[in-house]
């Protein structure tokens, strides 16, 4: 499992646009916004796509002014650590 969260920026006056389109993105969950278009949100993996190409996925929504991953958490690290002798 590997989760990241992101923080999104949308273009001024584009909000609501960027807003549904973030939601309709598979495996991106919005937790936070701002009224000045800021959104938190968390992306986990897909069996079809990583956290990574979700957040390059992000980057280029229409309406999206910037967006930047801040957080990277994978149990598979755990799992390989657990089996080292």
């Amino acid at each position: 499992m590997e989760i990241v969260s992101a923080v999104v920026h949308a273009i001024p006056g584009r909000r609501e646009e960027v807003r549904a389109a973030l939601e309709r993105l598979a495996g991106v969950e919005i937790h936070a916004e701002t009224a000045d278009g800021r959104f938190i949100v968390t992306v986990e993996d897909r069996p079809d796509a990583s956290p990574a190409d979700t957040v390059v996925a992000l980057h280029r929504l229409d309406g999206v002014l910037a967006a930047a991953m801040v957080y990277q958490y994978s149990d598979q690290a755990i799992g390989t650590q657990e089996d080292a002798p």
